[in-house]
């Protein structure tokens, strides 16, 4: 059962990755992704994985130490519900990366790599995404030469 939660983990998120990279202009995406309801199905997966190695997990995060993290994750349940938050988290983060991007009308196609690259690399993804944001929006917005 684990294994098969584990990839529904994903499962769940891929539809609104799909939408936000492949129809960035659809108004259904759109709607979806200024939506945080899209992790809850995410999160009930982690609650179910988490459930059966509450007290590992909650010795790893009350008083985090390494070595509770690594026995938290040589369980199979306690390994795949750190993988369903950081989907959670990850979807979240690639929607907020996706409305400011269509605030600021950078294009889909400059996007498309950036949102990918966040699914695979978040701490990747998200400061590469801020470079372009801020170099977009100078770009946008150039600021008027200093007068004396």
């Amino acid at each position: 059962m684990t294994g098969s939660l584990f990839q529904l983990t994903f499962l769940l998120a891929a539809p609104v990755w799909l939408l936000m990279i492949f129809a960035p202009h659809w108004r259904g995406t759109e709607r979806l992704a200024a939506s945080p309801l899209t992790v809850l199905p995410i999160l009930a997966v982690w609650a179910v994985l988490a459930a059966p190695v509450l007290p590992e997990l909650w010795a790893a995060v009350s008083s985090p130490d390494l070595d509770a993290f690594r026995e938290l994750t040589a369980l199979a349940d306690g390994a795949a519900a750190l993988w369903a938050q950081v989907i959670a988290w990850d979807l979240l983060l690639g929607q907020w990366m996706y409305r400011e991007a269509r605030r600021l009308a950078i294009p889909p196609l400059l996007m498309a790599p950036l949102l990918l690259l966040t699914i695979l690399l978040s701490p990747v993804g998200l400061p590469l995404f801020l470079v372009a944001r801020a170099v977009w929006t100078t770009r946008e917005n150039p600021q008027p030469p200093h007068t004396l």
